[in-house]
């Protein structure tokens, strides 16, 4: 016969959960923070004085286990080259129908020319607006993404994109974590890189938001920054509630 206490028992973990704060929010008013790695909608990138980066090598096309990127290249035209290179993408599509958000067409390309954003949700009414053509994938001449009527873009989901590729260390050396290895994008500059998990590391350029600040309700109370605990941290959120109605009431 089975002890009462194993009949409570099974109601820990509910219990241990009834007394924290909740973890929801006015979704879709309100998102939770991205991290710079989030893998969403591709951009194919320029150099900051407006020529592509693609050059047409389909090795993002090549390397895709999804089969899902269609490239052809061209011979530059002498007169008015699109990219710095002896040929350019003529034709580049992406069946986001097919598409992983592997992210392996980022690490793939040798000149940073696609990488992703970190817009995720997006949802087409026809087969043929879940395919993007070059016109819609290339930033525009401020640098930034098309942004297209099925999207729901957001504040910072299209300035920072690529932060996976901005943290690859080369061959795995951690010395190179941190180290700018890329060339500047439109509108963008050269952006900083990714730390990792080293100490090198530049939270407010890449955007990057430490996960017991920014998820800590689903932390351990041991792993919580003690001014986020208790009654502390419900008057430090309220605190930042009211900043951010400000902001918003500014804006307006």
């Amino acid at each position: 016969m089975a002890k009462p206490l194993n009949f409570f028992g099974g109601f820990k973990l509910t219990l241990q959960h009834v007394a924290r704060m909740p973890v929801t929010v006015s979704y879709p008013q309100a998102k939770r923070p991205k991290q710079p790695r989030q893998h969403g909608r591709h951009v194919l990138n320029r150099y900051e004085d407006g020529m592509e980066k693609c050059i047409g090598c389909e090795l993002c096309a090549g390397v895709c286990p999804a089969n899902c990127i269609y490239v052809r290249g061209l011979d530059n035209p002498p007169d008015h080259p699109v990219s710095p290179g002896e040929r350019y993408g003529y034709i580049y599509e992406i069946n986001y129908l097919r598409c992983i958000h592997c992210d392996l067409c980022v690490e793939a390309c040798p000149t940073q020319a696609i990488t992703e954003s970190k817009m995720f949700e997006f949802s087409f009414t026809s087969r043929a607006d879940a395919i993007y053509t070059k016109a819609e994938l290339v930033v525009d001449d401020q640098g930034y993404p098309k942004r297209l009527p099925w999207e729901d873009w957001r504040e910072g989901e299209a300035e920072m994109t690529g932060g996976w590729m901005r943290a690859t260390s080369p061959a795995g050396d951690a010395s190179f974590e941190g180290v700018v290895q890329w060339t500047g994008d439109l509108g963008m500059g050269v952006k900083a890189p990714e730390g990792g998990q080293s100490a090198n590391r530049d939270d407010a350029g890449t955007g990057s938001k430490q996960l017991r600040r920014a998820f800590f309700r689903h932390l351990n109370p041991i792993d919580v920054n003690d001014d986020q605990r208790g009654v502390q941290g419900m008057m430090t959120m309220a605190r930042e509630k009211m900043a951010q109605r400000k902001k918003d009431k500014a804006e307006k």
